[in-house]
């Protein structure tokens, strides 16, 4: 368990703190053992700091590791568990390159996606997050908001003239497009949300980005939590790819069903989960729109920042979920495909036989006629009557090929 306090800095404290400074908030993050281990302790210290320890029932929420992405709220705090999406620790060696697997490392890689889920337990000037034990965002976030803290409210923003302190922490991509024109989307989001929670544009000197409460840092966590589904969305196109192009091959047949249909049943789990995670983040945006407005306006304009944070989100999560839609699509169009190869290819086969059995039902026929019992039969005792029967095959035989392939019948 540790413990952080933010305002104008990011600084972390040995244990929970005696009490709270006027500004400023505290973050209490924990693996989900340590939580259950340590839960009389942190409801003691959150009845005195936040003025009321988490109920019953949204504790055995933060303690079950198999729980959905939902929302639930109290008088006194607000309760969101949701559910990450990532590539596991060693996927990214699975592929021989870009293009290139094997049947083996498509199902290590889909046997690899992580999605645990993270609670996030909202006060006034507490947030308290629980998380699996080898959860990197904690990690992540404490590099981030250290070196956020670092730079101040006098540290140079990005484009102007300075460098970043964050240019030497890896961020996720909001968008591949913006990541190939070489802009840094986090930092433009960043610079423009803070310049819209203290009311001016950020010229020079701009203000601290460090969150400013704790639905603020909360929703960059799971801000940060889906827009990780980048590495696991190349890691599910290339898997995909491979058994596609395996099962589109011209030559052979195809054998990975299981790997495919575990990719779909993934596929399937993943669109469940960021159903979940829609309704979730929608209903916690319909509980912000009925919080009191505050009259003081520079806290309107960090409750206006909640907002477009947290449609910002929403935006992303209907990008991954259309992402995994097109997926699911693209392998059933995949299936469809497959399958209608093999008809066709059934098809040209059997067509191919049609086009022997009819050559050869004439021959058939002649050598029936020649092959009766009867003393009487023309050609039967001449001494050229073989050729010319034999003739008369090779002349029907070359005839019907003529035909067959004038009308298509018969491939080059």
């Amino acid at each position: 368990m540790r413990f952080f306090l933010i305002h104008d800095s990011f600084a972390e404290l040995p244990d929970w703190p005696a009490t709270l400074p006027a500004q400023g908030f505290l973050w209490v993050t924990c693996s989900r053992r340590v939580f259950e281990v340590q839960l009389e302790r942190t409801q003691e210290h959150l009845h005195r700091l936040a003025g009321g320890g988490l109920v019953d029932l949204h504790v055995s929420d933060l303690i079950n590791p198999q729980l959905p992405s939902q929302y639930d709220y109290t008088s006194w705090y607000d309760l969101l568990v949701f559910r990450r999406l990532a590539a596991g620790q060693g996927t990214e060696r699975m592929f021989l390159d870009e293009e290139r697997g094997t049947a083996s490392s498509a199902s290590q890689a889909l046997a690899a996606i992580d999605t645990s889920p993270v609670g996030f337990a909202v006060f006034d000037r507490v947030l308290l997050t629980v998380h699996p034990a080898d959860c990197s965002v904690r990690d992540f976030f404490q590099t981030r908001l250290s070196q956020l803290g670092q730079g101040g409210p006098g540290s140079p923003v990005a484009g102007q003239g300075g460098a970043s302190p964050l240019n030497d922490v890896k961020r996720p991509a909001h968008d591949d497009e913006e990541a190939h024109l070489g802009v840094d989307p986090y930092l433009i989001e960043e610079h423009h949300l803070a310049g819209l929670a203290h009311g001016h544009r950020t010229e020079g000197r701009g203000p601290s980005r460090l969150p400013p409460s704790p639905a603020d840092l909360m929703l960059r966590i799971v801000n940060h939590m889906v827009d990780s589904y980048l590495d696991l969305r190349r890691l599910l196109t290339r898997q995909l790819g491979y058994l596609q192009q395996d099962m589109l091959r011209s030559s052979g047949r195809f054998r990975h069903w299981q790997a495919l249909l575990a990719s779909r049943n993934t596929l399937h789990m993943l669109e469940d989960i960021c159903e979940d995670q829609r309704s979730a983040l929608q209903e916690w945006i319909d509980a912000l729109e009925d919080w009191p407005m505050p009259t003081d306006p520079l806290a309107a304009r960090e409750r206006e920042v909640l907002r477009v944070r947290s449609r910002d989100v929403q935006e992303h999560i209907e990008r991954v979920l259309n992402h995994v839609r097109r997926l699911e699509t693209s392998s059933e169009s995949a299936v469809q495909m497959h399958f209608s190869l093999q008809g066709s290819r059934t098809n040209a086969i059997m067509r191919t036989l049609t086009v022997l059995t009819a050559i050869f039902l004439p021959l058939n026929l002649i050598t029936g006629v020649f092959g009766m019992n009867f003393d009487a039969l023309p050609l039967i005792h001449s001494s050229g009557g073989f050729w010319l029967a034999f003739g008369l095959m090779a002349l029907v035989v070359v005839t019907l090929v003529w035909w067959f392939r004038r009308n298509r019948y018969l491939g080059d």
